[in-house]
C-alpha cells in the first residue's frame, strides 16, 4: 500500500536520538533548548515553546491568549479536531467559519461574520500546507482586538509574502507528527515574538509551576523552592523527540523540495482529467508546504467519492480524506451544530480525496496514482 504520507527517518536522525539517550537528560535538557532555539530562527521569531503534541501547543497557546469560561474562539471547520477542541477544555466556545471552496482554507468573509463582543481569538488554518490570507487575518485581529494565533500544523516550510509561515501571527502553532513537514514522533510548538506569550506558555507546559525567583509571590526561600502559579499541565517535550527534531529540521529544505516537486507532477499527470478539480496553482505571494494533495470530484460525480476512494484503496493507494468537518462529528452535533452549518466546507469534504505526498515518493509511484484515478473516474 502506497501511504498518503510518511515519514523520512535516515541515520542522522538516529544517531542524534542515540546522542540524547547517552547524554544523561531524558526530559528538560538541552535538546530541547537547542531545538528550539534552531525553530525560532528557521521562521523568524524570537521564541519558540515546544510540547509533546500539536494538540497541548494549542491548548496552551490558547491559555496564554487569555481564553477563559464564556469567551468565543473563531476556527473553521475544515480542520482536525483539535483546533475547536483546545478552546473547549478552557470552557470557551469554538464558533466554526466557512472556507473557500477553491482551496479549503477559511473564509476572511465569513470568519468576520462571525466576530461578537464574546470572541477573544481567531484562529485560520493553513489547509494542507498552503497558507490562509495571513495579512488579512492579521488586520482583521487588529480592528477587533483578538490574538491572532495561526494553526500551521501542516504548514512548516511554507511562506507567505516573503517571510516563513510562523514570522505572521501573535502566536502560530506547528506539528510534528510522523506525516508532518518534519517529525518528532509526536510533538508540537508555538513560536512568537511576544515574551508575554512565551513565559505563559512556558509556564503552563510544565504544571503552571514557576522555578523563577523573579516571580515568586512568597520571596526568601532556599533554592529548593517553586511555586504553582497556574494550573498547567505536564507538556514537556522528551529529550529524544527534540532531538530528532533538531536533526530532522536540517532537511527541511529539502523535504520541501521534493513535496514541491511532486506537487508539480501532479498537477502535470492531471490536468485534463475530466471531473477532476486540482488545487489552485499558487498565488505569487505564497509558497506552500504541500503537506497535502488534495483532489475534488466535480458537482456532477461527487456523490461518487466513496466508490473512488474504495476502489484506490483496494488498488494498493492509501488515499484519505481530510477532513471530517468538525462541526458535523456526533460530539459537535450534541453541542447544537447542525448540518448545513458551513455548506463550502461540507461541499469541500464530500467531493474531496487526499491521494499520497510525501517527500520520497517516486515518479513511477506518482505515475501509477495519476494512471489508477484516471481509470476509475473513466469508468464512472
Amino acid at each position: 500500500m502506497i501511504p498518503y504520507s510518511t515519514q523520512d527517518i535516515n541515520e542522522a536522525d538516529i544517531r542524534a536520538v542515540g546522542q540524547a539517550l547517552r547524554s544523561g537528560w531524558l526530559t528538560q535538557g538541552p535538546s530541547i533548548i537547542r531545538f528550539e532555539k534552531a525553530l525560532a530562527k528557521r521562521v523568524g521569531a524570537r521564541f519558540a515553546v515546544a510540547f509533546n503534541s500539536g494538540t497541548a501547543a494549542l491548548h496552551a497557546a490558547y491559555f496564554a491568549a487569555g481564553v477563559k469560561k464564556g469567551d468565543e474562539v473563531i476556527v473553521p471547520s475544515l480542520t482536525f479536531a483539535a483546533t475547536a477542541n483546545a478552546a473547549l477544555y478552557l470552557g470557551a466556545k469554538p464558533v466554526f467559519a466557512d472556507s473557500d471552496l477553491a482551496h479549503g482554507n477559511m473564509s476572511i468573509a465569513n470568519a468576520r461574520a462571525r466576530i461578537t463582543k464574546k470572541t477573544k481569538v481567531i484562529v485560520p488554518v493553513d489547509y494542507g500546507g498552503r497558507p490562509a490570507d495571513l495579512r488579512e487575518f492579521r488586520a482583521l485581529a487588529k480592528k477587533h482586538k483578538l490574538v491572532f494565533i495561526e494553526d500551521a500544523a501542516q504548514a512548516l516550510g511554507a511562506t507567505y509574502r516573503g517571510k516563513p509561515v510562523g514570522a505572521h501571527a501573535d502566536m502560530t502553532m506547528f506539528s510534528f507528527h510522523p506525516v508532518k513537514s518534519i517529525t518528532t514522533g509526536e510533538g508540537g510548538v508555538i513560536v512568537t515574538n511576544d515574551q508575554k506569550y512565551d513565559k505563559a506558555l512556558r509556564l503552563f507546559r510544565s504544571h503552571g509551576i514557576s522555578k523563577d525567583t523573579n516571580t515568586f509571590v512568597r520571596k526568601g526561600h532556599g533554592v529548593w523552592y517553586q511555586e504553582m502559579q497556574e494550573l498547567g499541565f505536564n507538556y514537556r517535550m522528551p529529550e529524544m523527540s527534540a532531538a530528532l527534531g533538531e536533526s530532522q529540521l536540517k532537511r527541511l529544505n529539502s523535504f520541501i523540495t521534493k513535496r514541491r516537486a511532486a506537487a508539480k507532477r501532479y498537477r502535470r499527470l492531471l490536468a485534463k482529467v475530466p471531473n477532476l478539480i486540482l488545487p489552485p496553482v499558487e498565488r505569487p505571494h505564497e509558497k506552500s508546504a504541500w503537506h497535502l494533495y488534495p483532489v475534488r470530484l466535480a458537482p456532477g460525480i461527487a456523490d461518487k467519492r466513496d466508490t473512488v476512494f474504495a476502489q484506490m484503496r483496494e488498488a494498493g493507494i492509501g488515499v484519505q480524506v481530510h477532513h471530517v468537518p468538525v462541526h458535523r462529528h456526533p460530539f459537535y452535533e450534541a453541542l447544537g451544530c447542525k448540518k448545513g452549518l458551513c455548506p463550502n466546507t461540507e461541499a469541500f469534504v464530500a467531493s474531496e480525496i487526499s491521494i499520497p505526498l510525501f517527500p520520497n515518493i517516486t515518479r513511477k509511484q506518482q505515475q501509477f496514482i495519476a494512471d489508477t484515478l484516471k481509470r476509475i473516474l473513466a469508468r464512472i
